[in-house]
């Protein structure tokens, strides 16, 4: 017997109106949002919902131009739709949108500016530096205790992420993370298992944990790879699940996050869970973390995509 299709009732799609979903852009992350954006176009449809799919590409201000629909779904992903730009101009033209508002968006998407959130809030994050030229490399080295990780701050999907142990990697790494970003983060790695906590409308999902041959997380174990392990229940007990998803609610509500996101997290050898980043518009493809831990809380694609698209129906976002 099939399951039967979430399906909104009348009033609701009337209250909800026409939605245009936001996709593509012009990040790094380009073909991941044109694949999550046709994912919630087909799940909003799907549930009665009057939605159709944009992909957002050039001068962002020409999206609103004489808007055709009444709220916007965003799924995109990095730079320009992830970032605060697009939640800043959907607020100036009055459009409802999913997702976080201008500033936590634009915060949680700067990793760098996040952790020292964390750290402020003593939150547990790995420690840290800024570099912002190749002749930081011996200070680096001096202040962390290798091997490090060093990223893009401002880039997703692992782009750019590399680990590194001597001041030769540092500095290569360096080099090919600034291309992202002129702003690079170097952190100390956690040697252990990865895990990510979905957070819908104020509450943890069930916590994923994360496998994988490649050396990390990476952008290939992300969407590309098959043998890529999501281990739900993720195999902590009990009480350590929970302390991981209230870790991971703490740290969504002081970076100002509303209605969804996801935490990705590290537990290093002692057991100690310590805080990457917080994403606001995560990836919502077959592949995807949110869509799967919520399956594992009863909760359909079409249902996910339909409450996280109700919440624009309250109060006026910033």
């Amino acid at each position: 017997m099939s399951e039967q299709v979430y399906r909104v009732d009348a009033a609701t799609r009337d209250a909800l109106g026409r939605v245009a979903v936001f996709m593509g852009g012009d990040s790094a992350e380009r073909e991941v949002s044109l694949n999550s954006g046709a994912a919630v176009v087909s799940a909003l449809q799907s549930a009665g919902v009057d939605a159709f799919g944009v992909d957002v590409r050039g001068c962002l201000l020409k999206a609103v131009e004489n808007p055709q629909f009444d709220r916007v779904f965003i799924a995109l992903h990095g730079r320009g739709g992830e970032d605060g730009t697009l939640q800043a101009i959907l607020a100036q033209a009055g459009l409802p949108y999913t997702g976080s508002e201008v500033l936590a968006s634009a915060l949680a998407m700067d990793k760098l500016r996040s952790k020292y959130v964390f750290e402020g809030c003593n939150l547990p994050t790995p420690r840290f530096r800024a570099m912002g030229a190749v002749e930081e490399a011996d200070d680096v080295l001096a202040a962390l205790r290798a091997p490090l990780s060093v990223k893009p701050s401002r880039e997703g999907s692992s782009i750019g992420i590399r680990k590194v142990s001597t001041r030769e990697e540092l500095v290569a790494a360096y080099e090919e993370a600034s291309q992202h970003d002129s702003l690079v983060l170097v952190e100390e790695w956690i040697e252990g298992p990865e895990f990510t906590v979905s957070v819908l409308q104020g509450r943890a999902l069930p916590a994923i944990g994360l496998s994988t041959d490649h050396e990390f997380y990476d952008y290939d174990a992300k969407y590309l790879a098959n043998d890529t392990q999501y281990r739900i229940p993720c195999g902590l007990a009990p009480e350590q699940e929970v302390e991981l998803q209230r870790l991971a609610v703490e740290a969504f509500q002081v970076i100002g996050c509303r209605t969804w996101g996801r935490v990705d997290v590290m537990q290093d050898r002692d057991g100690q869970f310590w805080l990457l980043e917080v994403n606001t518009s995560p990836g919502m493809t077959d592949h995807s973390l949110v869509p799967m831990a919520a399956r594992a809380a009863g909760i359909s694609f079409e249902e996910l995509v339909v409450r996280i698209l109700k919440d624009t129906l309250g109060e006026a976002r910033a």
